[in-house]
Formats: structure tokens, C-alpha cells, sequence
């Protein structure tokens, strides 16, 4: 596959990215991708094992090139959160800090409510191999914990970016949970559906299959229910009138 288009930063405000001692580049390139994704663009790293810029964050970036050239690369956490109102702080293991935990998705209804009261937010990640440190847990005033295999719960720092990124994107997100690919073709109308099913109803009744009088109200009441909710597109009603004359004409030439 080709290189993707460059991406633009994000429009509407969020909560700043911070990977803390981030051994490789090419997670550094693989957040970045995720949190543009995401509507994020905000990116801070605390000493880079090998320095910044990356050429292998670059390429792993995928066009996601507005999050990495804006980049601020900072020597400590302190010095990366000392202008944020909220820290978050991910972490996978149980600590001896006391500290509230929360999921990825309370913490991003938070985090949007913070940032709707205007102030700055930041989540921290740590480095690969190890994760955060208590040293950099208490910079935070959360921790973030996924609730993932107990047996297997350690995520890559890239797909922990990508978790939290999309839990803070859907937290703002109208997206109907469910909806047709209408393929810009319209709903049908009640007239449209009273049409097609009295098309139907003729087509069963020759057939002899609503031949049953004691059962052909329920029949009929059901089979109407059906096609109501089918929710046909005008295309799609006329298609189920061709369905229809196609077997009632073979029907009649058997």
C-alpha cells in the first residue's frame, strides 16, 4: 500500500498525549497514527531512548506527520505535566500508591469534562517494557487501568494510545449506535409499503397459501409486521414487486 495523505491536526480541543521514556520509534509513529485517528494531536515524550526526531516514528506514522512534527520532547514528567490542571496516569499492575482507578471510558467522560471547563488534561504512558513508575504515577491525580485478560493483560504503548484515544473520541461522538447504508437511496413511504405488502397478499392468496381462513388474520398481520420492519428503501420495495410477478407468472406456467 502507498503512503497515506498527511493528516491536519485536531480541530476541537483534547487531552495531551505524553509518552513517558519511549524505547521505539516506530510506537512513537504508531500513537501518533492512533491519536490522529482519534481527532488528538497534542504530543509530549519524556527522553526518547534514542533521541528525537525518529526517522522510524516518521514511517511508522503513516501521513500522521502534523502529531510528530509538533511534538515537545521534555528531560522529565514533572517538567512535561507542570502546566495541566489533570494527570491521568495508565497502568497495568497493582501499586502500593493509593489512587482512584478508573476505566478508559469513565476516564475520557471525565477528561471532556475537564477540557469543557478549560483545563488542560494530560494522559501519560509508560515505556514498553516496564510502565510507568511509582516516581511517575504520582504526577497524577488518576490512574486509567483497562480491564483486560487478568492472565494477559499487557498491551503494546501504541494500542494503549489507540484505546484510550477512540474512548475519548467516542465519548463525543453522535454516531447513531445502529443505522443502514441507505446508498443514498431513499426510505420507502407507507404508501410504497401498503403497495408492496397488498402486491404480496393478492400473490399469496392465489398460491393458496393464506387458504387457512381461521389463520389467515394472524398471517397476514405478521407477514405486514415484517415488512415494516425491514425498513426498505423505495429501491428495494420495488425490487420485492419484481420478486413477486416473477413467481406468481411461474407459479401460473406450472
Amino acid at each position: 500500500m502507498g503512503r497515506a495523505s498527511k493528516g491536519r491536526p485536531a480541530a476541537a480541543p483534547g487531552p495531551v498525549i505524553i509518552m513517558v521514556r519511549p524505547q521505539l520509534g516506530e510506537n512513537i509513529g504508531m500513537a501518533a497514527r492512533a491519536m490522529l485517528n482519534c481527532g488528538l494531536s497534542t504530543l509530549r515524550l519524556v527522553a526518547p531512548r534514542d533521541g528525537w526526531p525518529n526517522e522510524r516514528a516518521q514511517r511508522a506514522a503513516s501521513g500522521a506527520d502534523v502529531v510528530l512534527d509538533n511534538a515537545e520532547v521534555f528531560d522529565t514528567v514533572g517538567e512535561a505535566v507542570a502546566d495541566l490542571e489533570h494527570v491521568v496516569a495508565t497502568t497495568a499492575r497493582n501499586r502500593e500508591l493509593v489512587q482512584r482507578i478508573v476505566t478508559a471510558r469513565a476516564a475520557a467522560s471525565e477528561m471532556r469534562g475537564w477540557i469543557g471547563q478549560g483545563l488542560n488534561v494530560g494522559v501519560l504512558f509508560g515505556p514498553e517494557r516496564t510502565g510507568l513508575e511509582n516516581d511517575d504515577m504520582v504526577h497524577a491525580d488518576t490512574a486509567l487501568s483497562i480491564p483486560l485478560n487478568p492472565q494477559f493483560s499487557s498491551l503494546n504503548v501504541a494500542q494503549a494510545v489507540l484505546l484510550v484515544s477512540y474512548e475519548w473520541a467516542t465519548a463525543g461522538d453522535a454516531t447513531p449506535p445502529a443505522r443502514m447504508a441507505d446508498h443514498a437511496a431513499r426510505p420507502a413511504t407507507k404508501e410504497e409499503l401498503q403497495n408492496l405488502f397488498d402486491h404480496l397478499e393478492r400473490a399469496l392468496d392465489q398460491s393458496g397459501f393464506l387458504r387457512h381462513k381461521d389463520m389467515r388474520p394472524a398471517m397476514v398481520l405478521n407477514l405486514r409486521a415484517l415488512l415494516q420492519r425491514a425498513e426498505m428503501t423505495e429501491q428495494e420495495a420495488r425490487t420485492f414487486h419484481g420478486v413477486i410477478k416473477f413467481l406468481s407468472k411461474h407459479k401460473h406456467e406450472e
